[in-house]
């Protein structure tokens, strides 16, 4: 039996959160007071990941456009599928703004992998891939060595890498300065997931983390989460406890301009149908437009 979305208490903002579920379902927009303050522009493209949308990614392509999304975060495709991908984009006025590389770093022969996947998005017109670097038991001196080799294939194909915040490189702010200097690229940056601060380390605040590594910031995931570790409790944007106002501040106070992915993972237990998680993604995108202006 399907259970209720989570509706846990979130930060206030200065606008206030004015839709109800059943309006941001029907895509309608928010409605200010004249004299409401206007609201901030963050300068950056806002996507969606499409694996936000669970069993039910088919319906992502009518329905961000449709809620004023037109940037998807996507998986790296296959080479013989790129044409009738960017088909697809184009045919839904959406763009793919990240994707996500798809190799094992604990191997020597991730680096060759990569190299064909830069290509694809090359080919795209894509200029970020995301990367989930694990040692995997390998050396992690080895693991730096081949993400600076991956790195410089990057470079050949005018994109940068952004490693996501995982152990054991990416765990919080320190160690993901900690893995900048190490590899020491200028095409290597941070993938900063706002909800996995608090999931991977206790206590974890990703607005005190995000300060500490802002600077070294090429891509951004906005997640909330219950603040809780090793709790899957990731809910619509502004239904969790992650301060997004201040850390949106935080990143227009350092000029970030990169591209912002919402990434919505959910609940352990309680099972969305269609309808539901889609309503989860226009609360989230929702939500965010009622705290800034996104492209």
């Amino acid at each position: 039996m399907q259970r209720k979305m989570d509706t846990s208490v979130s930060f206030p903002t200065r606008r206030g959160f004015l839709l109800s579920a059943g309006v941001l379902a029907a895509g309608v927009g928010v409605t200010l007071s004249a004299d409401a303050e206007a609201l901030p522009d963050q300068g950056s493209p806002l996507a969606v990941r499409i694996t936000s949308y669970g069993k039910f990614q088919d319906a992502a392509w009518e329905h961000l456009p449709a809620i004023g999304v037109h940037h998807l975060f996507l998986p790296v495709p296959k080479p013989e599928a790129v044409d009738a991908l960017m088909q697809k984009l184009d045919k839904h006025g959406l763009k793919a703004l990240v994707i996500r590389g798809d190799t094992d770093f604990s191997k020597d022969s991730c680096v060759e992998q990569l190299a064909g996947q830069l290509a694809v998005l090359e080919k795209m017109g894509v200029r970020y891939m995301f990367l989930s670097v694990k040692c995997n038991g390998a050396p992690k001196g080895d693991v730096y060595g081949r993400l600076r080799r991956a790195a410089d294939e990057a470079k050949k194909h005018n994109v940068t890498l952004t490693f996501e915040t995982h152990p054991e490189l990416g765990t919080n702010g320190s160690v993901q300065l900690e893995t900048m200097a190490a590899v020491n690229h200028p095409n290597v940056r941070v993938n900063f997931d706002t909800g996995n601060i608090s999931y991977y380390n206790k206590g974890g605040d990703a607005v005190a983390e995000l300060k500490k590594v802002v600077g070294a910031v090429g891509t951004m995931e906005l997640k909330d989460h219950n603040l809780e570790p090793e709790s899957w409790n990731f809910p619509a944007l502004g239904k969790g406890r992650v301060n997004f106002p201040e850390i949106l501040k935080i990143l227009r106070d350092n000029r970030f301009t990169g591209p912002v992915t919402i990434e919505f993972e959910g609940v352990k237990g309680v099972e969305l149908n269609e309808e539901q998680t889609k309503q989860s993604i226009a609360e989230s995108v929702a939500y965010l437009k009622s705290l800034a202006v996104f492209k």
